[in-house]
């Protein structure tokens, strides 16, 4: 399914809406071209087109209807593109997958830099990156799912129907990439991120968690530490009950600090698009 994804995946001749940017000529006219933040953008009939995808949205929009990898451009374009998992199927799918954790394969005790920029695989495990997602968050409204899996099989997720990065700030890493999240919605998982809501996030190398001590450094993991921690999806990967107590995969609201969790996926999707006529 993956491949064909792969394969059926083009924005050469396709007009998506783009939903970062609005048109700024004034009057929007159709033969209108313009360069905003670095993107490359078109009107017709009043809206911003681009070629470039945003996020699985633009994915989706654009005809590919596979869970998947694909490219995105989180500025726009026409940089660099990302590679992101698509899921396209969850609860009515579109969702931009940007952390994953499942087997260990790839270490995340890692430094901000790697943070910032993202590391690991879009078919495996992987962090999409904090300036990335800050990119993504700061012009629209998004929603945020997180799934979670233990060694038994069992399955539980939390909804957040607010969800953004530093989302009034310019600079997202002078901001921090202060976390924002409200409107919690059960899906068995309970609420283990809220009171992380207002946090900058914190490496083992740059600390600004608001503890006494270095909580990245403590809990072997990279989050929006409070004092410290009631989630740590970032954490060390360990077998389920675990003598080490907070430094793994874990939810507090669910398998506790204790346990640590065999799988984890946060994800984001628009909450409603915003209008981007004139």
């Amino acid at each position: 399914m993956q491949s064909k994804a792969l394969v059926n995946f083009s924005f050469k001749n396709t007009g998506v809406n783009h939903r970062a940017f609005k048109c700024t000529a004034p009057p929007c006219a159709s033969d209108w071209q313009g360069c905003l933040f670095v993107v490359l953008l078109y009107c017709l009939a009043g809206w911003c087109l681009s070629s470039f995808p945003l996020d699985c949205e633009d994915v989706y929009t654009a005809g590919n209807f596979y869970s998947g990898v694909y490219k995105i451009y989180p500025a726009g374009g026409p940089g660099f593109p990302l590679y992101v998992y698509c899921d396209m199927y969850t609860d009515g799918g579109v969702w931009t997958v940007f952390q994953r954790r499942q087997d260990g394969s790839v270490n995340f005790y890692r430094g901000w830099n790697d943070y910032k920029l993202g590391f690991g695989n879009a078919t495996g495990e992987y962090w999409l990156g904090l300036q990335n997602i800050h990119l993504l968050t700061m012009n629209q409204d998004y929603q945020l799912r997180v799934d979670l899996q233990d060694f038994e099989g069992n399955r539980a997720y939390a909804f957040y129907s607010s969800f953004a990065l530093s989302a009034y700030a310019i600079s997202g890493e002078t901001d921090g990439y202060t976390l924002s999240v409200h409107g919690f919605g059960n899906g068995g998982a309970g609420d283990s991120l809220s009171s992380h809501s207002g946090r900058k996030f914190s490496t083992f190398d740059r600390d600004q968690d608001g503890a006494g001590y270095n909580c990245a450094m403590e809990f072997r993991g990279a989050f929006w530490y409070h004092d410290c921690h009631s989630a740590n999806l970032n954490g060390g990967y360990y077998q389920g009950n675990s003598t080490l107590h907070g430094k793994g995969i874990h939810w507090a609201t669910w398998r506790g600090l204790d346990y640590s969790l065999k799988g984890a996926e946060m994800k984001i999707r628009v909450l409603k698009r915003k209008p981007l006529k004139e």
